[in-house]
């Protein structure tokens, strides 16, 4: 049916093909296609903040709600380090320090990875990387640009007691924290400390990331959200939730 000027509905007859009759479709606006696009194009979102900021414990949720691929440079080089490669024993020096591991020796693992069938089609989060301004423009160079930038801000104090209370069971790699979430007493006894897991590498760390943080969100200007980190995770994880749907 359709409405007449003088608002009365007049039927419309239907289009005849071939002896068979079809009712006209509307074609979907360009706004409503556009929707659609967006709605199932891959999304890129960078996650950032300091060591123990809780970016692990996020990325896990995010993973099993949006599926996206979650990479981890830090992952990258503890694999790099266990397999003696040269690369990942060059970086293990600078990691025992708590210094930044060279842009050269990352950044190709990096795009290498973000460039994998499965981070292009599901999309992807990169965890804990670009820590500095050259590592970012490093991505922009390699035509890596991310939808949005979450960085969880948690104080400095509260940072280091995460730190120092972290363990990690070397046989599945899940990590432990002593005081918030200790391990099973069947765990218990083979977990172990990261060899920079204490309170001096833990400070001159948080250095490090204060000094590179604002270089690192003056490279993306308009996408960077800043979300208070130091709550309980499922609040963090609503706010991130809500970041990340509306992309």
């Amino acid at each position: 049916f359709a409405m007449s000027a003088h608002g009365q509905s007049r039927a419309v007859a239907p289009q005849r093909v071939s002896g068979h009759s079809r009712v006209r479709r509307a074609k979907p606006s360009a706004a409503m296609r556009g929707l659609v696009q967006a709605a199932s194009a891959p999304k890129k979102v960078i996650i950032a903040g300091a060591p123990a900021s809780g970016k692990g414990t996020q990325c896990e949720t995010i993973v099993t709600e949006f599926g996206l691929v979650h990479i981890s440079a830090g992952d990258l080089l503890r694999a790099a380090v266990a397999e003696g490669t040269d690369a990942g024993l060059q970086a293990k020096e600078f990691m025992d320090r708590g210094d930044l591991v060279p842009n050269e020796v990352v950044v190709t693992m990096v795009k290498d990875r973000l460039a994998q069938d499965d981070a292009q089609e599901k999309g992807w989060l990169l965890d804990g990387y670009p820590r500095s301004q050259s590592q970012a423009e490093a991505l922009k160079e390699a035509g890596i640009e991310p939808q949005v930038v979450m960085l969880l801000e948690v104080p400095d104090e509260v940072l280091v007691e995460r730190v120092v209370g972290r363990r990690m069971d070397p046989e599945t790699g899940k990590i432990y924290h002593l005081k918030y979430s200790p391990p099973p007493p069947e765990v218990a006894d083979r977990c172990t400390q990261r060899s920079d897991d204490t309170e001096e590498k833990a400070m001159n760390r948080l250095k490090v990331h204060h000094s590179n943080v604002e270089a690192v969100v003056g490279m993306y200007p308009g996408i960077v959200k800043e979300i208070d980190g130091n709550r309980a995770r499922e609040d963090v994880f609503s706010e991130i939730s809500e970041i990340i749907t509306a992309l």
